[in-house]
């Protein structure tokens, strides 16, 4: 029997669209981090083609943030960009103010940008575990948190999408501070979503697994002493014959972010080619763990 309910407001959505309708942006504004390269930037190239009025990249790197934020203005879309040092407390007011002034509303926030070094249990100094924090925890609840405030003050039903990583559920020895991090993120994406819930906006967390971005090759170069062809030997390795690619994500982020998602809210979610708890257990190799 073919339902009649209809979608009756931004908050509650009911209905029997199957096509993906739901998945667009409408008049939406959409507050961007880590959006200026890999994986931001595809959700906001995807969020223009679902229809997004507005679009705020955050990022550090000018040149190319403000020549993609021109390349997606036109249409129904304007895109700025803001460079911002998410290392920094007050950042996350300044830009949301900037959103506030621009736009005059907020309906959805990704919280892409990330602090990714190195660092274990031996070697993690107070000044890279307190930068890591900073970036990857604080910027992120600060960013909802004045988000959430002009949400309601405008009374809109929003979404956040946190990026976490599947490193969150305990991380390689080389990862220590990461790790920690991205397993705060569980915490502050379940509280977060429990508190805004009355307001109906939705909070949710979406952990990749290994991905092939700008980032990552810079990561692998940097770190591991990786050279021309990591990524092809890499992704030989890999169950599904790849690594995960940033249009395939930003579509998941795109319907976290988007009505198509419905009331989900509080969820961890990992998006990867691997199951945590399943297989032999996890045991360190050696030459591994540090003596």
């Amino acid at each position: 029997m073919r339902s009649c309910a209809k979608q009756r407001s931004n908050s509650e959505w009911v209905g029997d669209d199957i096509t993906g309708q739901h998945a667009r942006f409408d008049d939406k504004v959409l507050l961007l981090s880590g959006a200026s390269r890999g994986v931001g930037e595809q959700v906001a190239r995807q969020a223009k083609t679902r229809g997004a009025r507005g679009l705020v990249l955050v990022g550090r790197d000018a040149k190319t943030g403000d020549g993609l934020a021109k390349e997606l203005t036109g249409g129904v879309t304007t895109a700025i960009f803001v460079k911002a040092d998410l290392s920094l407390p007050d950042e996350p007011k300044r830009i949301v103010d900037i959103v506030d002034n621009e736009f005059g509303v907020v309906h959805g926030l990704l919280n892409s940008a990330a602090e990714t070094s190195r660092g274990g249990v031996w070697n993690t100094t107070p000044e890279m575990f307190d930068t890591m924090m900073a970036v990857n925890v604080r910027a992120p609840f600060m960013l909802i948190q004045h988000c959430a405030k002009l949400m309601k003050r405008e009374g809109v039903a929003g979404s956040v999408v946190n990026i976490g990583s599947v490193t969150g559920w305990g991380g390689d020895v080389a990862l220590t501070h990461y790790a920690i991090s991205k397993g705060a993120l569980h915490t502050l994406t379940r509280n977060c979503a429990f508190s805004l819930m009355r307001d109906r906006i939705r909070v949710n967390l979406l952990n990749p697994g290994w991905m092939d971005t700008p980032t990552e090759d810079q990561t692998q170069r940097t770190w591991h002493g990786a050279t021309d062809g990591w990524l092809e030997a890499a992704e030989r390795q890999q169950p599904l014959g790849r690594l995960i690619k940033p249009d395939e994500l930003a579509r998941t982020i795109c319907f976290l972010l988007s009505d198509e998602s419905g009331l989900m809210t509080g969820a961890i979610i990992d998006f990867d080619q691997s199951v945590v708890g399943a297989g032999s257990p996890s045991k360190p190799r050696e030459g591994e763990v540090w003596p």
